[in-house]
């Protein structure tokens, strides 16, 4: 399966959407601060995630999620799961 997930920083409050072909180490690895693109953002939450079997589906909800419309969208969908 591959994977496209979300985390929120209790730091400064931002999310992060990531893709991965195995989420418990790759969010075991942000947890831990091994990934450099959220080891400042510490501590992090895993809040989302969506499975696929297709790699290229996974890839191509990530980078929607990625856009502005895909955090509008996903803003809204968990806007009773984000921290306030």
């Amino acid at each position: 399966m591959h994977y496209v997930y979300m985390l929120y920083s209790l730091k400064d409050h931002m999310l992060y959407i990531g893709f991965s072909d195995n989420l418990r180490i790759r969010v075991v690895q942000h947890i831990e601060g091994k990934v450099r693109a959220t080891k400042h953002r510490l501590p992090l939450e895993l809040i989302y995630y969506e499975a696929y079997k297709d790699k290229r589906d996974a890839t191509k909800r990530e980078y929607f999620l990625k856009s502005g419309r895909g955090r509008e969208l996903i803003k809204s969908l968990l806007k009773h799961s984000l921290p306030r």
